[in-house]
């Protein structure tokens, strides 16, 4: 069923963000159109925008080593399987000596690639990269579909490190919280919040057959849920049937 993801915090909104412009990467890397290699080269250097105003490597290493503290902690609890912990902690180990063993900024080998720069410069006009803005561009898409998937492969190696911890993170995030069935009267829900530790991000999962999706409005106080029902000759407008739907508060 359809699922939607809102995070209450900068950090989480990063981290969503880059798990979502990477999963898009990595998609069209095993393509084999030069058009999906120039979509997977573009969707990278956004996601070098993301790194440049953001302290994602320290947050990452943080948050892996509180999750790692925690995991610690569970060891011997009869109600943890042993193997599925131990699995656990070899992966934020793994990913925590990762990005530890690199010693420049993240993506810094891709900033001092003068030609992939030149690309991002011009990425940002509108049909800015057409082959008589950037012959050179133009050329490298033809040059095959194995060499653009060794080229791509090579620029996103240093930014591994960071998408499996991210992977991780969020996977611990999603499993955290526990899940609510609920309805949405006439197509509004509203729910305070309370509690020592507040929600991070939550998860709403919609059935299949209702045609309507959540717009979300939240703080650390209440949460907002209104359901629209998508219009395209007019902005969204709201779906005034009750709506089932699960609800999702996760936490680290």
């Amino acid at each position: 069923m359809p699922s939607y993801d809102y995070p209450f915090n900068e950090r989480i909104r990063t981290f969503l963000r880059v798990e979502d412009l990477f999963a898009k990467v990595l998609y069209n890397i095993e393509g084999s159109h030069e058009y999906q290699h120039h979509c997977a080269l573009l969707t990278l250097l956004q996601i070098l925008d993301i790194i440049d105003r953001s302290e994602l490597r320290s947050d990452l290493m943080q948050e892996l080593s509180r999750q790692r503290a925690v995991m610690d902690a569970l060891q011997g609890n009869p109600a943890i399987a042993p193997q599925k912990l131990a699995e656990i902690l070899n992966e934020i180990d793994t990913a925590t000596e990762s990005l530890r063993s690199e010693n420049t900024k993240l993506g810094q080998t891709l900033r001092t690639n003068e030609w992939l720069m030149s690309i991002k410069q011009r990425a940002g006009i509108p049909g800015g990269v057409c082959e008589f803005d950037v012959p050179s561009y133009h050329y490298w898409l033809g040059l095959g579909e194995d060499r653009r998937q060794q080229d791509l492969k090579t620029w996103l190696s240093p930014l591994v490190p960071m998408h499996d911890a991210i992977v991780i993170i969020m996977r611990i995030l999603r499993g955290s919280g526990s899940t609510t069935k609920l309805v949405a009267v006439n197509g509004a829900y509203q729910q305070m919040l309370g509690g020592s530790k507040p929600a991070q991000m939550l998860k709403i999962d919609i059935p299949d057959n209702v045609t309507c999706f959540p717009e979300v409005s939240a703080n650390k106080y209440a949460i907002n849920i209104r359901f629209n029902i998508l219009d395209f000759t007019q902005k969204p407008q709201k779906y005034d049937e009750d709506v089932n739907f699960t609800l999702t508060l996760c936490n680290l």
